[in-house]
């Protein structure tokens, strides 16, 4: 009788320990998504809140009545391959860059570069722009420009157009 017994109720002690062991593993599948959920979540806080920090940064680091920059592209259809940029803003140095291929080749394609941002007092300044680079023919290209502007309480952005026969200094 009792293995009849043990026999019959085999199949059910069974059953009941594989629904057991599905129930924990399900559980245990569902806390996982949970957490997996709450580490997207602050993920997604972290990132918003440097996006934050960084506008923060900016603001105090570049108040909009003192804030000046300086952008740079190409003239359109032009074959100067630029090789570097150095300015310098009432004598002193404010940017110097060396141009990589790839940045080269963007610039080429419409590309715009910030090539300086910073802070200037309010008033008259000038602005002198050295480029280098290498014409279509080969030869070496050098050239120097200089420009005044005037800077008022607001942001100044200046932008400058390189080709291979001048380089020009407009307000953007």
């Amino acid at each position: 009788m009792k293995k009849v017994f043990l026999c019959a109720a085999l199949p059910f002690v069974l059953a009941f320990a594989s629904a057991t062991a599905w129930a924990q593993d399900n559980g245990y599948r569902e806390q996982m998504k949970g957490l997996d959920e709450q580490v997207q979540e602050v993920k997604s806080d972290a990132l918003s809140i440097a996006a934050e920090l960084s506008q923060l940064e900016e603001k105090l680091l570049y108040p909009s009545e003192t804030q000046f920059a300086i952008f740079i592209q190409l003239a359109k259809g032009d074959t100067l391959r630029l090789d570097s940029v150095a300015v310098r803003v009432d004598g002193k140095p404010a940017a110097q860059y060396i141009y990589s291929f790839k940045e080269l080749e963007a610039l080429q394609k419409g590309g715009v570069q910030r090539l300086h941002t910073g802070n200037i007092a309010s008033g008259e300044h000038q602005l002198e722009v050295s480029v280098t680079g290498k014409l279509a023919n080969g030869s070496d290209y050098t050239h120097t420009e200089t420009a005044a502007f005037t800077k008022e309480i607001k942001p100044k952005l200046l932008g400058l157009t390189v080709s291979s026969s001048s380089t020009s200094v407009q307000d953007w």
